[in-house]
């Protein structure tokens, strides 16, 4: 598969879980007017996109200087990369309705920053996945896997802010455990490929 479709796949795995982001977008599409959703979702994805492009340009650039360095984060990267995995997994997301959106555009902005940028669990979980794209491939196809990636946030909250102002009536927790359940097998499968290429590197 080429690598912009690989990151395409995997960002949305990654995106995709049901989280205070996608909530908060998923409750304003249920409640707001679709051109203030919308707005709501380009806003969420601004900072989805920066955070991806930090970890990937940040730790991803060290990892290229340091071998040890690769060699950890693919490691223990992979390691937490699959636990997020089994943890989707298990999960059981609920829709909650009880998120407040009905808020002006510069707050929705300063919640989404919070959402993402201060979030530690976001801020982990970037820094292993966009870092193991850099670690694990070279040159031009890390890039094209960071591009496909980006892309997948464009895709999914835009999507799902579209598909589900149009079927509200018909979007429930059974259509949230599904979809952490395939992206629950799609991170594993990541993750585990991570830790196959250490133990290439190590042998």
């Amino acid at each position: 598969m080429p690598p912009y479709l690989t990151g395409l796949g995997i960002g949305l795995a990654y995106v995709a879980p049901i989280g205070m982001q996608n909530l908060f977008v998923i409750n304003s599409a249920l409640t707001q007017p679709r051109h203030k959703a919308l707005l709501t979702a380009l806003i969420v994805i601004f900072f989805d996109v920066t955070l991806a492009l930090a970890c990937f340009f940040g730790i991803g650039a060290l990892m290229e200087r340091f071998n040890w360095l690769q060699m950890v984060i693919l490691l223990v990267g992979g390691a937490i990369v699959i636990w997020i995995g089994v943890g989707l997994l298990r999960d059981k997301p609920t829709m909650d309705n009880n998120v407040d959106v009905n808020i002006s555009l510069p707050r929705v902005a300063a919640k989404a920053c919070v959402v993402t940028w201060f979030n530690p669990q976001a801020l982990i979980d970037g820094t292993m996945l966009f870092g193991g794209f850099r670690a694990g491939n070279p040159g031009t196809v890390s890039t094209q896997l960071i591009l496909g990636s980006s892309t997948a946030s464009f895709v999914w909250f835009l999507g799902i802010t579209v598909l589900i102002s149009l079927f509200s009536a018909r979007f429930n927790d059974r259509i949230l455990r599904v979809i952490n359940v395939v992206c629950g097998i799609v991170i594993i499968f990541y993750g585990c490929k991570l830790i196959w290429q250490f133990f290439q590197m190590i042998g």
